[in-house]
């Protein structure tokens, strides 16, 4: 099965490929795409193209995305209802861009249409990281302090616990993405658990792809 990945960071897109081997259970081809993000608004912003680039000129079978969810609303099963969209919701708006774009392609490449995975880190891909080892890094203590007005840890906190420094180096981050994540490769429900509302649709969307037939090699 092909592969594609996009997030705001190589470090972020390590992360990604360890879930999506965990998750699908086979072995992948990942397909790095033309354009490459940068942050949230960057990978919002490339989306499209990519999508529309990997439907057409390759034979990739989905595509993972996931963005940080910085200060934004943290997404909630309710905005998964018909017209319940949230438009502060980083993961409603992604898979909107992901709607939007594939719905009137025509079939390519031996497939009707390309299959997409979106997640949301709450509030950062750190806390992923620090899943198991740090039991006050959850999606529901964030909220709380959303909602309280008094944060638990903030994006730099995570980043400190996470590499051991705030300004970590590429080859830092994704080494460190490898090792944390690598900790789940055999069982992902503690990520589900403690981030249900942004590990929980990425996962989800990943096994609906389970019971598709690959096209290609």
């Amino acid at each position: 099965m092909k592969v594609a990945t996009l997030s705001e960071s190589p470090g972020d897109e390590a992360a990604l490929r360890v879930v999506a081997g965990a998750v699908l259970g086979e072995r992948l081809r990942f397909v790095k795409p033309q354009l490459r993000a940068r942050g949230w608004p960057s990978v919002l912003q490339v989306l499209p193209a990519i999508l529309r680039h990997l439907h057409f000129r390759t034979d990739t079978f989905g595509i993972i995305v996931a963005v940080d969810s910085d200060d934004s609303v943290v997404h909630e099963p309710e905005h998964d209802l018909p017209g319940r969209l949230h438009s502060g919701c980083r993961l409603c708006m992604l898979r909107a861009a992901c709607r939007r774009t594939l719905r009137n392609l025509p079939p390519a490449n031996g497939r009707a249409r390309m299959h997409t995975a979106v997640g949301l880190a709450v509030p950062a891909i750190e806390a992923w990281l620090l899943c198991g080892k740090n039991e006050f890094v959850t999606e529901d203590a964030w909220i709380r302090g959303q909602e309280r007005g008094s944060l638990p840890y903030t994006r730099r906190d995570l980043k400190q616990l996470a590499y051991g420094t705030v300004r970590p180096s590429l080859p830092e981050e994704v080494r460190a993405s490898l090792t944390e994540i690598g900790r789940h490769r055999g069982d992902m429900r503690r990520l589900e658990n403690d981030f249900p509302r942004g590990f929980g649709p990425l996962v989800h969307d990943m096994r609906q792809w389970l019971a598709v037939p690959a096209a290609g090699p």
